[in-house]
């Protein structure tokens, strides 16, 4: 994917947009920005991925992509939350509040910004799962669908999908085992596509 965005390739780009845009989005609502103010992250680290990615040299040991993503919407949250701050400034000079800035909030982000990479590596394995999972469901029935989703997603057990579906016992392992295989061979397959 890198090379294709260092190319221009515009399916990469929509790709990239497809594939990122949720983990930034989310990211940011986590760093405990608004609706709006994540969109804007999104559209200022896209704009900012497309001025430097020519200069991104995918090297594993020095930085992923994963790890140059994360610095590009961390520097945009914390432009987002400086604006905040301004904001919040000026309406208390006015005595007007901001009921929809809770201050605290604002404050308990700035200060602990080493809890962003823990926000960032929770939103990228959530979207890479959500991607894997669209990628092999035509393998699957949809029974075994469901029991996935219902034993490792909505951590049912075992017993309880096996009485709610009506299946064996052995069923539910077998669908569950078959399907988290063929999710981690996604899950590596996905992430091979962002190294050039």
């Amino acid at each position: 994917m890198v090379a294709g965005l260092q190319s221009g390739d515009e399916d990469r780009w929509r790709e990239f947009l497809r594939k990122y845009s949720p983990v930034i989005r989310g990211f940011a609502k986590k760093a405990g920005l608004t609706e709006v103010e994540a969109d804007e992250v999104v559209q200022e680290t896209a704009i900012g991925v497309s001025r430097n990615v020519e200069e991104y040299r995918y090297d594993p040991s020095k930085c992923r992509f994963k790890t140059w993503l994360l610095n590009l919407a961390s520097w945009r949250i914390r432009n987002q939350l400086r604006r905040r701050r301004r904001w919040d400034d000026r309406k208390v000079e006015t005595d007007a509040p901001a009921p929809w800035v809770p201050a605290n909030e604002d404050r308990a982000v700035a200060e602990v910004p080493d809890t962003w990479t823990s926000l960032w590596d929770a939103e990228w394995r959530d979207r890479m799962m959500a991607l894997a999972l669209e990628g092999v469901r035509a393998q699957f029935s949809p029974t075994h669908l469901q029991i996935f989703d219902l034993n490792v997603l909505k951590q049912w057990s075992a017993g309880e999908v096996a009485k709610a579906l009506g299946v064996s016992l052995p069923t539910v392992y077998l669908a569950k085992h078959r399907i988290s295989v063929a999710l981690k061979k996604e899950i590596a397959r996905l992430e091979r596509l962002d190294a050039p």
